[in-house]
Order: structure tokens, then sequence, then C-alpha cells
């Protein structure tokens, strides 16, 4: 218990000394008690929440997320299920109707004992009982009394659950046969920030959450292993491998146990729990306990041991790429329908490849920092925790790999390439659930979200690059951040300008494409230079002559009022006059010396997302046909 007092009080102080006086975050304390019928799939439960306000706002209204409430018939994710036109594979049913293949929503299939709820009642602020409506997956609460600025107020409920047969990421009976992947499976406070409050329906993609501290007890059958967030406060009387060496836990005569979890900071609360569940426990950087929870299946356990040290690895690199882990414990755990994220664990499958589930534990592990402690709007912002969590993951795989490509990011750049090529792109700015596809979304999200880091290390440089990336996890960990934020990190790193940058990439589906020519007299040479894109770029050139020579010419871009050191520092370079937006045309002269020029290349680090790379070198590349 002392340990967990220390640690809740470092993270407590480090997230005041974090924040600026133009950040305020809400807060809350939870307390759940809940006791699982296990045969059922069903859940009683009572929660004390105390709300801190933290706003100059005074709230009479609160809300919060039911998320059980989507998995039944006619909810509002039933219906995108139904209506979108590439629905996620792991939702529907396919038949056959005549020569057609028809795609049924899973949920509408739901029978009562199979769908999830969560139903709630005696609601009572400080004692007082107050009015509530519940809207789908959104509870409304009318408050007793207005929350003041600045003024806590207790808010108490008792909740009624059923799990899901697992449909996406919640429910009961995964495909890999896991009984209860239980996230987002209590009464969760909906966020309120400067923007006001977060109350979107949960129809498809993400979550966003206050800060706040969870003290949970959840009792259940005692034959089940448990793992998921925070930090089991009664190890030795829990056992399953959690206990201190040397403890032997001997459970008599019990029918069930408790489970307490203190999480310290934390926006979400998971957990996960099976019968057969084998529990590895290796020490990770810093002295985090790393956890490991997949099934006693011996065709899969050698890979789950392979995988340890490796996750070991990962975090270390994370650790130096990005800042240090905050808490003492991270759990993977066998449970998902994939892969996702969620407080100091992820729930993956486990019955893949190696490969397959060191790139599953990598990404979601990128997401401790990509999401749940810098903790951006998922909804909103896909892009900046998929896409930076993209960012890391790749570059972390690529640090691991034998046979390593050109650059890590090769099938990033040629995933966007292909997406712009099919006509379907939509800004990154769309919210997440109003993309007209899933496919659109997804790239959007991981790989042009990526792209947006990897081209400011074009546009920068790569060691600004970093350093903007160390800089901004500083900066505004625990403090859900905006995509202002990352652009004003860079410019406070660098000195550049980069607001064109910022809305360019994600308010509008421009494009980068640049060509490249040269004509040649008895005297000089010009190299010509055009914008056919409508996203302008700072120019890389690098000029090969035919006696072997190479000569490096920097364009600066005139909006970002900015010149990158040299990043071919065995070149010599000429830093030319600067290149306007209204302008698409640019040339330059080569005097003739000794040599004429062999060929002519713009980005040769193959840092910018031109999408018709085919001319940007001199000659130019022939395209296969």
């Amino acid at each position: 218990m002392k340990k967990i007092l220390v640690v809740s009080l470092i993270l407590t102080l480090w997230t005041g000394l974090a924040q600026n006086s133009n950040y305020w975050q809400q807060h809350v304390d939870y307390k759940m008690d809940v006791v699982v019928d296990a045969k059922k799939y069903q859940y009683k439960g009572a929660q004390t929440l105390v709300y801190t306000n933290n706003s100059n706002d005074t709230l009479r209204k609160v809300f919060y997320h039911l998320y059980n409430n989507a998995f039944q018939p006619g909810s509002e994710m039933d219906a995108r299920v139904s209506t979108i036109a590439d629905p996620d594979r792991r939702m529907v049913i396919k038949e056959k109707v005549g020569d057609k293949e028809i795609k049924q929503s899973r949920i509408a299939q739901l029978k009562p004992d199979e769908i999830g709820y969560l139903k709630i009642s005696n609601f009572k602020q400080d004692g007082v009982s107050a009015a509530t409506k519940v809207s789908g997956t959104i509870l409304e609460v009318t408050l007793a009394k207005p929350i003041l600025p600045g003024a806590k107020s207790t808010l108490t409920l008792d909740f009624d659950g059923q799990v899901p047969v697992q449909i996406r990421r919640s429910g009961r009976n995964n495909s890999e046969g896991i009984a209860f992947s239980m996230s987002q499976w209590y009464p969760k406070l909906a966020e309120f920030d400067f923007e006001g409050w977060h109350t979107d329906s949960y129809i498809a993609r993400e979550f966003h959450g206050v800060w706040g501290n969870f003290d949970v007890k959840i009792t259940i059958d005692k034959d089940y292993v448990l793992g998921g967030s925070g930090y089991l406060q009664n190890k030795n009387e829990i056992g399953h491998g959690y206990q201190d060496a040397g403890v032997t836990v001997n459970h008599g005569k019990k029918k069930t146990l408790t489970w307490h979890f203190i999480a310290p900071n934390v926006h979400d609360f998971t957990w996960a729990a099976d019968k057969d569940y084998l529990h590895d426990v290796v020490k990770g950087p810093n002295n985090v306990e790393l956890h490991f929870l997949y099934k006693n299946n011996p065709q899969i356990t050698d890979n789950w041991k392979k995988l340890q040290p490796l996750m070991v690895g990962v975090m270390g690199f994370f650790n130096k790429t990005v800042g240090d882990y905050p808490y003492q414990q991270y759990s993977f755990i066998q449970g998902g329908d994939g892969g996702m994220e969620y407080a100091m664990c992820t729930l993956m499958l486990g019955n893949g490849k190696l490969e397959g589930m060191l790139e599953t534990a990598t990404h979601e592990l990128a997401h401790s920092w990509f999401q749940h402690i810098l903790a951006t709007n998922e909804a909103k912002h896909p892009w900046m925790d998929e896409g930076f969590a993209t960012y890391i993951e790749y570059l972390a795989l690529h640090e691991m790999s034998v046979q390593k490509p050109e650059h890590a990011f090769v099938d990033v750049y040629a995933t966007y390439n292909n997406l712009v090529q099919s006509g379907k792109e939509e800004p990154q700015g769309t919210h997440a659930d109003r993309y007209n596809e899933n496919r659109p979304y997804s790239i959007a999200s991981y790989y042009k979200g990526c792209l947006f880091l990897t081209q400011l290390g074009y546009i920068l440089g790569q060691d600004q690059l970093e350093q903007t990336v160390k800089r901004y996890y500083h900066d505004f960990k625990f403090k859900h951040p905006t995509p202002n934020d990352i652009m004003r990190t860079a410019e406070r790193v660098s000195g550049a300008q980069l607001d064109w940058y910022l809305n360019e990439w994600t308010q509008t589906t421009h494009t980068i494409d640049y060509a490249v020519d040269v004509k040649e007299d008895g005297k000089k040479s010009t190299i010509s230079l055009v914008r056919k894109g409508r996203i302008p770029m700072p120019m890389d050139v690098v000029v090969e002559y035919t006696d072997g020579t190479k000569e490096y010419f920097y364009i600066p871009l005139r909006m970002a009022f900015y010149e990158k050191p040299n990043p071919y520092r065995q070149l010599k370079r000429t830093v030319l006059p600067d290149w306007t937006w209204a302008n698409p045309n640019y040339a330059f002269s080569i005097e003739k010396s000794k040599a004429s020029i062999k060929s002519v290349t713009i980005d040769p680090s193959k840092q910018m997302a031109d999408v018709y790379p085919q001319d940007n070198s001199y000659p130019a590349v022939e395209v296969k046909k």
C-alpha cells in the first residue's frame, strides 16, 4: 500500500508541475464494488464518484457513458454496422442470398440474454436524489444542486450490467475463448473541458475520459484469474501468480474471491478474466512489472514466452524515444478481438504467429504514451493517437528487425498513396465515427497520422523532430492536448512557422506533388521545379555530376520562415532564395564547370509523401505498365 501511495503522490505532483496556466483538467475519484455472476455473465455494482470541477463553469448537469448499451439491436452502433459500405468484418454475418453475399449486423441477431446493458438506479448527489435520463449510450443527469467552479461533489449510483457476446472489444467468450473482456464496462463520467461536454454516442470508435484515481473491488468465482488496469492490493490473498515469493495461498472452501485494484491518475479502468489464464511476470525498464496473461494452451505458450523479453526491449525503446513510462505495471492480456489499448494494459489476440503478436503488442504499448498519458480526444483527432503510436511502433520494429528496409516507413507511405489514388480520402479533421467508410478512416488515422511526424522530420530536420516528440510528451502529459499543441511544440523547438502544415495536412485532402526537369545550354544548366499539388514544401535537391561528385541545394519555404540544418553533411550545401506558395514554378541555374549533370533528385530521403514520385528525379523514372 505504501508503494501505491508514493506512486500516486509522485504522479499527482508530476501532473501539477506539467500543467501551465492555460490548462485545467477535471478530476474524478472512483470507488466501485462489483459482484459478478459468472454463469449469467451479469454483474451488480455500487459506484461512488467524487467529482472536482476545476473549470470556470458552473455545472448544472453531468453526463455518463453507458457503453454496454451499444450492443443491443436497434442501437446506433447496430445502425452504423448495417449501413456503412465496408462494415468491420468482426461485426457482421455473411449470408448467401442467390448470387449475392449479404452482410448482416451481428448486433441485430443478439438475444435478450446475449445483449449488453447498463441499468442505473438510485442516483444521488451528496445524498440527494437527482433526475436521470438515458439516451442510448449516454446518461444525462440534472443535478440536485450546481457544482460551482473549484467545488467538489459526491455522485453515487447503483448499476446492473450484462456482458454482451463479444462483438467488438468488450464482451464474453471471444473468438479465442476468453470468458470476460471487460472494457468500458462501468458508468463512466464524460469529459468536460474547454470545448464543453464530450457526449459522443458509442457508435464505432474510440474513447475519451476524465483523469482520476480508481479504487475497484471485483468479486468473482475463485477459479477465475484477472488482469487489467492498476495495482492489485491483496496479492497474498488472491494468489494466481500475483503473490509474493514463498507465500502459499489456500482458498479453502471459499467460492469467490474479491480482487482489489487501485489505479492512480488514469482515465479508464479495464479488466479481463478467464479460468485458464497462465500468468507470467517479468521485470521491465525502471523495475516496471510486465504481466502476461494468456490461455493455458501448449500451442501458444512458446510464442507468449518469446514475446516477453521482446516487450521489455520495446518499452525501453519507447522510454528513450519519447519519455519514461510513469506507472509501475503494464499487462499484455489475451482477451481482445485484435488489439486495443487501455490504462496500463492491452487486450489482444494471442493465437497467431509471433511476428503478428509482436506488432500488435508494440502498437498497443505505444498507446500508453500516445493516448493513455497524453490522452488526446480519440473521437475528434484519431490521427494524433493512432498515427503517433504507429510512428513509434514502426521505429521500434525497424530497430529490432534484422533485414531493414530503406527506411522504417516505406509501407506507411505506400498505404497513404493508395488511399489518395482511390479517391476516397477524407480530411483528418473528420470525426472518427463519420467517415464514409472504415478503410479511409483507418489509413487517415494510422498512416497519414504517422506521416505527419515523419514529414516534420523532413521540414525541420531529424534532430528537431526527435526533440519535438520528447518535449510534446513532457509538456502535455496528463493534459488532453489538441492538434495545435503538437504544432506549437514543434515551433518552439525549431523556430519555424507551421500553421500552414497543420492546416493543409490535417484539414484538407490536398496533396504533395512536385516534378523536376533540366535544360542545358553551353554555359549553364537550368533546373526547373514545379509544384503540381496544393501542399507546399521546402525542397531538398541533390545534383549528381558526371564525374561522380554530388551537390545539395536547399530551397526554404517562405511561409515557414525557417532554414533547416544540413541533413547531408557530407555534401556541399547551397541555400537558394525561398519559394513562395502562390508561385507554382521555381528555377535555378548551375554554371557548367568540368562536369555535366548526370541526375537530379528531389528529396533523396523519401520523407516527403509525394503522390507521384516518378517525376521527382531527372532523368525521369520510367513507369512500368
